[in-house]
């Protein structure tokens, strides 16, 4: 996204800076825009083609692989991927989803360092069910439809659990809004000249509009959803690139065939000791170790600790940032929808 060139303005320079980092619904106009677009008038037409594409591709697929796991596991996924296009598009989240990406991939160091706390325990874990019959039997059994189906579950058992303990990271940023918050937050963007104008002013209160509600509280939690899903694909990625190569050096075909009883295994044509049932059971586990993470991340206190230490200190500037702009707006007149 192009940044805009600083105008001398304080409110449009601090509407760009919201923009540039991730906050577009702390701008009224994109908020407003968002808004419009959740109307049923913009929204119902939409949502009907999607449904209607995402069924007539499910029908097909699941006809032509005749596996009827298939059908609502590609109903999901297109649902799923029109939902974020919209999201992107029409609700103006591309700037939040863009900046927390590239937050996330510009710090990969601190993603290393929390996956690593939870990787040694992790992979002990997953290679005991990795080397147990009764698990490749599972995942030899289950065709790609139910697979895909199975970690579109695991996904969205990871996604709600995350909406419903990320509020509450969010809730504690603006516990505590005073003076010295508002000076620290304000450091180096276009209100800290005006914050500190407001703090030597007794008649301003820039701290009382610090409370985040709407979708202003919306914005900060879709920046932490976004920076957590990309560090458990990441480690997802991770564990099942291990376990294929770990499985395609120990598990040889006689072992594979005694596990899974079957009578022949089905092997990638240019990776003669990666079968499809090596892929399948990787996967499964892969993905099971995802929903594992993602629930040690927000519960465990190390692991929350590490993950929130940097983010937090974003969400507190915003917080400031916000407060004293409103607080600006206020003052000038400035309706803000």
């Amino acid at each position: 996204m192009t940044q805009r060139r600083p105008t001398g303005d304080p409110v449009l320079d601090t509407e760009a800076w919201f923009l540039a980092h991730g906050l577009s619904y702390f701008v009224p106009s994109e908020r407003a825009a968002a808004r419009e677009a959740l109307t049923r008038r913009r929204l119902l037409p939409a949502l009907g083609v999607v449904v209607l594409v995402a069924a007539v591709l499910a029908g097909l697929l699941g006809w032509l692989s005749s596996q009827a796991a298939a059908a609502p596991a590609v109903l999901l996924t297109v649902v799923g991927v029109a939902v974020v296009v919209y999201a992107l598009t029409a609700l103006h989240a591309r700037p939040i989803v863009g900046w927390a990406l590239k937050r996330t991939l510009s710090s990969l160091g601190s993603v290393v360092s929390t996956a690593s706390r939870a990787l040694p325990l992790l992979l002990v874990f997953i290679a005991f069910l990795f080397i147990n019959a009764e698990a490749w039997q599972m995942a030899s059994s289950l065709g790609f439809g139910t697979l895909w189906l199975t970690a579109l579950l695991l996904l969205g058992l990871g996604t709600v659990f995350l909406l419903v303990r990320l509020p509450e990271e969010v809730d504690q940023a603006d516990d505590a809004v005073d003076d010295a918050f508002l000076l620290r937050a304000c450091r180096g963007t276009p209100l800290e000249g005006v914050c500190r104008e407001m703090v030597d002013d007794p008649d301003a209160d820039p701290a009382a509009h610090a409370d985040i509600s709407g979708y202003d509280r919306w914005n900060l939690i879709v920046v932490l959803l976004v920076i957590q899903a990309v560090q458990v694909l990441i480690l997802v990625a991770a564990v099942f690139g291990f376990l294929l190569v770990f499985g395609s050096l120990i598990v040889n075909e006689d072992v594979q065939l005694s596990w899974t009883g079957l009578e022949y295994t089905t092997h990638v044509t240019f990776l003669p000791n990666v079968s499809a049932e090596l892929v399948k059971v990787s996967l499964f586990l892969a993905s099971f170790s995802g929903l594992y993470f993602t629930v040690s991340a927000i519960t465990d206190e190390t692991y929350r600790g590490q993950f929130f230490a940097a983010v937090m200190v974003h969400l507190e500037k915003a917080v400031g940032v916000r407060a004293v702009y409103l607080a600006l707006r206020e003052r000038e007149g400035h309706r803000t929808p």
